[in-house]
């Protein structure tokens, strides 16, 4: 007969495993590992099979800020985000002139409400939200045309709500709920 390991730690999900890998590229990407350590690291946490194996992938890298604001800040040119990325729970979008596009339909939204300032001067801006969210646009302030947006009827999932305010000078600004 053989003997259980004293401390047996609990095999880990899919969920877990991804928000490693997730932690392991934002720190590469804030200069925190280099490109090998992240490649090691991203292999030990694909392959961890227990929580404290997944953990020792994480070992000495700086605690998540938990409901930080971000911005996101371009003088001219196009601001984009799509794909998994991770919403903070304030962000602010400045921009004197040029395009936005802000994806949220599969991004990492933690919070059951994210509220998007928009201090944009010219051009249009996009906001894709998930299909089940709530959007509150009242304290949204347009100077020159209203903002495009048709409120979804009432679904039986409650996402989250994503509340946009600030200004937007010339420009419109055009909200959709994802398809799928």
């Amino acid at each position: 007969m053989t003997s259980l390991p004293e401390d047996p730690s609990p095999l880990i999900g899919k969920d877990d495993r991804d928000t490693a890998v997730q932690r392991l590229q934002e720190a590469y990407a804030e200069g925190h590992i280099s490109h090998e350590e992240m490649d090691e690291r991203l292999h030990r946490a694909l392959t961890a099979r227990t929580h404290g194996e997944l953990v020792s992938s994480l070992a000495s890298l700086p605690k998540e800020r938990a409901g930080t604001t971000s911005t996101i800040a371009a003088a001219g040119g196009r601001i984009r985000r799509r794909g998994a990325w991770r919403v903070p729970r304030t962000l602010k979008v400045e921009s004197a002139f040029g395009r936005v596009h802000l994806d949220l339909s599969r991004a990492v939204i933690e919070h059951p409400v994210v509220d998007i300032e928009l201090q944009l001067g010219t051009g249009r801006a996009k906001i894709t939200v998930p299909r089940d969210a709530i959007v509150d646009v009242g304290d949204l302030h347009t100077g020159w045309k209203d903002t495009l947006y048709k409120a979804r009827r009432r679904s039986r999932s409650v996402g989250p709500t994503i509340r946009i305010s600030g200004i937007m000078g010339f420009g419109r600004l055009k909200i959709r709920h994802a398809r799928r």
